[in-house]
């Protein structure tokens, strides 16, 4: 009974394991079609073996219902195999041109196909027989093979699959090597990594073996060695490339890779040499001696690493790798800079070379590229370690030494030096400009200047351009040299500049066809000065336009700089006209209303107009410019512009009008023309509205005159010959005018002469006076005295009560000057020097002397009672008596200076 059990048990040991073999071969076989889409071929069972009537192995896969055949595959050494997921491989099979697919039901069947494939793919490489050992096994006793062998055979391997330890370093077991640093996972490529950095005899064995077969020419044994050389640098562990990258194995590890096959990478040569111009070619120059052995070390390493990573192995590392050999050579930069920077008498040593006037110049210019490498390199440092850096380095005079190499005729010298001036005006443009303002005589900036429109070479006139840029940029100047550095380029060199346009372009008689034939484009020495360089000089006068607007525009003022300038509108170079539009673009856009009258008079738009209207219908840069700048004008609202080139210049337009900011332009013009027309008659004062507003308060005033019974005939009479006198003073259109000598109006007549003393305790309600409207013309009285009605002794019909009204009348009108003189004061001390109108004095001399001091007493503080408006309406007769007389006296004595006119209450 127990044996029949244990018989039972087995069986159905063995059909649970036959069930786990079939699901691990079940897959899917996919074929590509032409829409893109894939078609299912069918389901059934994969399996590894010789295909019939041929050695090699391939893919079959066997229908699971009827056992027919769905797909044979030859598998080659080819890389066109592709493990998509965990549960997918992908081909491009080139006999049957079209893509396909197994699909696996499980992830363990796909992986060990995948292993198989792989592993038949390298023994194809290497030819090996013994290398992995493959047969035509049906794929149910492979599958449970592998997995018995991977668990328990594996002498190198812990339980857990973890590796305890590699394989000696022997030929015999160099495929297996090959195989552990080759495949496997990330974390199987992590711990193979640590096995080698433990094993201190990895390397001396690995390149022994290596010499051993290059003795012997044992190619495919150097082609493995390649490939694992290869495979432990793309392990990308930085205790590797220590080792590999040390003066012990660095030159046979570039042997190894020498050995490369042609599969790897066909576009290199089977053999290679790097080793023999490593020894031969490459030379290691030293400009000044460096003690420190680390630094050397460091300077070689730094070397092989680049070489091995740009000339070596430069399509098969990927981007891990790359990433850290580049790490390296930062790191090693930094130490190296930090080292020698540390080092103060190396600093001395070699500035103190290239100040000697013994140094050859061969000896020179490698000191020069020394000091441009040192500074370039310095960018491996953290920030503040490089600001420190360039400080130490200004203050041991570097820029007294790139001023001798900008006068060096050695244009590589040149270059370097320039180089320089860049580097520390991107760390702090402040250095070298307290060094410029510090200098006396040829500066520093002459030189840039005068390098600048010198030919050293297409390269060399951006770099120039460069540094003045920076050198002058207003957003970052700091400091008390802010505006000196300024000062001393527009007083030394700016005119200069100016000077190389006007002299490089033709004068205005010679036509722009003829200009390069009579020599056109040479300065004032008579040399010929390149297109490029005027381009350049036009585009710094341009950003000095932008960041300088004040300062340009004084010497563009001056000088007329502009018209010089626009000369280049004369060469032949279209992108130097185009420059000069640009420049006129710059220009215009600060919307400088000075510069704007100067473009107007001197008529500096008309050289800009000629070449748009000469280049025609010609779609291009000039043509774009020119009516991108009149759109500008147009969009921007700057209205002296549209007139003046509407017209100067629509004659010449006119066959431009088809283009829509042309038409555009010309409706602009026309709308300024338009809105002119009502302001010129909206200028014209509403005298009916006037006269309106007049009448009523000459009803109103008339009402009080009425209601005064204490009113003297005499003042009745006044106010009488007053009205009928304003009634007779017509303009011919029916407005009221005022009489130009002295009379007044009837509102202030019977306001200010009242006969007794009880007239003080009337207290009319104050009114709120009618401000005029803004067109008002002022009027024609200067003061508001009335005719005398008595002898010029100045003695009143009405006796001591009138005179004693009048001295009242006085002490109010000083009150109120008192309380507002401190409001008035600085506007009262200009009115008093200002000289007064004629119908003034005339109507002075006709006055009495009581009203006469008043008058000036209200003349003096004029201003005073104005500010004081509130004060009038809320006081008393005498107040009210003083508003009539000093307001209306205001309409015609404002001061013309002031900003706007006071308002007459």
């Amino acid at each position: 009974m127990a044996e029949q059990e244990r018989r039972d048990a087995e069986a159905g040991g063995d059909a649970t394991a036959a069930t786990h073999t079939s699901n691990m071969q079940r897959v899917k076989v996919y074929r590509l079609a032409d829409g893109g889409r894939w078609d299912d071929q069918g389901t059934g069972h994969v399996s590894i073996e010789y295909i019939e009537g041929s050695k090699e192995l391939g893919l079959t896969v066997l229908d699971e219902e009827d056992n027919e055949t769905l797909l044979v595959h030859n598998i080659t050494s080819d890389d066109i195999y592709r493990k998509q997921e965990e549960t997918i491989i992908s081909w491009r099979d080139h006999e049957a041109a079209t893509d396909l697919a197994l699909s696996f039901q499980e992830a363990a069947g796909c992986s060990y196909i995948w292993e198989h494939i792989c592993g038949i793919q390298r023994n194809l490489h290497f030819s090996n027989l013994g290398a992995l050992e493959v047969g035509p096994r049906q794929a149910s006793e492979s599958l449970e093979a592998s997995r018995i062998m991977h668990s328990n055979d594996d002498s190198f391997c812990s339980a857990n699959g973890e590796f305890r330890e590699l394989p000696p370093v022997e030929l015999s077991n160099l495929p297996f090597i090959l195989k552990t640093v080759l495949e496997g996972g990330i974390s199987d490529q992590i711990r193979v990594a640590e096995l080698i950095t433990q094993d201190r005899d990895f390397f001396p064995k690995l390149v022994d073996m290596f010499r051993m077969c290059e003795d012997l020419e044992n190619l495919d044994d150097l082609h493995m060695i390649f490939k694992l050389v290869k495979g432990i640098i793309l392990l990308n562990s930085p205790s590797i490339f220590d080792k590999i990258f040390s003066d012990e194995f660095i030159l046979d590890i570039i042997g190894a890779l020498e050995y490369i096959l042609c599969t790897d990478d066909p576009e290199v040569p089977r053999v290679q040499r790097h080793r023999a111009f490593l020894k031969d070619h490459v030379v290691f120059k030293e400009a000044i001696h460096i003690e420190n052995i680390s630094v050397v070390s460091k300077i070689h390493q730094t070397y092989r690493i680049g070489y091995l990573k740009d000339v070596i192995l430069p399509r098969i590392l990927d981007d891990a790798t790359l990433a850290s050999l580049n790490n390296m050579i930062h790191t090693n930069n930094a130490s190296v800079i930090s080292l020698l920077k540390d080092d103060a008498l190396f600093i001395r040593q070699l500035f103190s070379r290239m100040r000697s006037s013994d140094v050859s110049m061969e000896s020179k210019r490698e000191l020069v590229l020394f000091l441009h490498e040192f500074c370039t390199l310095s960018k491996s440092l953290p920030l503040v370690q490089q600001l420190r850096l360039f400080r130490d380095l200004s203050g041991e005079g570097v820029f007294e030494i790139i001023s001798d190499l900008l006068q060096s005729h050695d244009r590589k010298i040149v270059s370097a030096g320039t180089d320089i001036l860049i580097l520390f005006l991107n760390q702090d443009p402040n250095l070298l400009r307290s060094y410029i303002v510090q200098q006396e005589g040829n500066s520093l900036l002459g030189l840039l200047v005068k390098g600048m429109v010198t030919d050293f070479g297409e390269e060399m006139h951006c770099q120039f351009l460069e540094i003045l840029r920076i050198l002058m940029d207003s957003f970052t100047m700091s400091g008390a040299h802010r505006d000196v550095i300024i000062e001393i380029f527009y007083e030394r060199h700016l005119d200069y500049l100016v000077d190389v346009i006007a002299s490089s372009c033709p004068p205005r008689s010679i036509s722009r066809s003829t200009s390069n034939s009579i020599g056109a484009g040479r300065n004032a020495g008579g040399h010929r000065i390149k297109p490029e360089i005027l381009l350049n000089v036009c585009e710094l006068l341009c950003f000095c336009v932008v960041h300088h607007p004040y300062k340009i525009k004084c010497n563009f003022l001056m000088n007329n700089a502009i018209e010089k300038i626009l000369a280049l509108t004369r060469r032949r170079e279209k992108f130097l006209v185009v420059a000069a539009v640009r420049f006129m673009r710059t220009i215009i856009s600060r919307n400088d209303e000075h510069l704007i009258r100067h473009v107007v008079k001197f008529n500096l738009l008309k050289p800009i107009i000629d070449v748009f209207v000469e280049n025609g219908d010609r779609y291009n840069m000039l043509h774009s410019g020119v009516l991108e700048l009149l759109e500008y004008i147009r969009k921007e609202n700057i209205k002296t512009l549209v007139i003046y080139v509407t017209e100067s210049f629509w004659d010449q337009l006119t066959k431009f009008e088809h283009f829509g900011s042309i038409q555009a332009f010309k409706l602009k013009y026309q709308q300024y023309l338009e809105s002119a027309e009502p302001r010129l008659s909206a200028s014209v004062p509403d005298v009916r509205k006037k006269a309106e507003q007049r009448g009523l308060e000459k009803e109103e005033e008339d009402y009080f005159n009425k209601d005064s019974d204490e009113e003297d005939s005499g003042s009745g009479r006044r106010a009488k010959l007053a009205q009928n006198q304003h009634s007779k003073a017509k303009v011919p259109n029916g407005s009221e005018a005022d009489n130009v000598e002295g009379t007044s109006r009837p509102k202030s007549a019977g306001l200010v002469d009242y006969d007794d003393d009880d007239d003080e305790d009337f207290n009319p309600p104050p009114k709120e006076p009618s401000r005029p409207s803004e067109d008002d013309v002022p009027l024609n009285i200067s003061t508001v005295k009335r005719r005398p009605v008595n002898t010029m002794e100045g003695k009143h019909t009405d006796g001591d009560g009138r005179k004693r009204q009048k001295i009242e009348t006085r002490i109010s009108c000083a009150k109120i000057a008192v309380a507002t003189s401190t409001a008035s004061k600085h506007t009262d001390l200009q009115n008093k020097h200002a000289p007064q109108s004629p119908t003034s004095s005339t109507s002075s001399t006709e006055a009495n002397g009581a009203l006469r001091q008043h008058d000036t007493n209200s003349e003096e503080h004029q201003h005073s009672v104005e500010n004081a408006e509130a004060s009038w309406q809320a006081g008393g007769d005498c107040i009210k008596d003083v508003g009539s007389m000093s307001t209306e006296k205001a309409v015609n004595t404002t001061n013309p200076s002031d900003s706007e006119p006071y308002s007459v209450r």
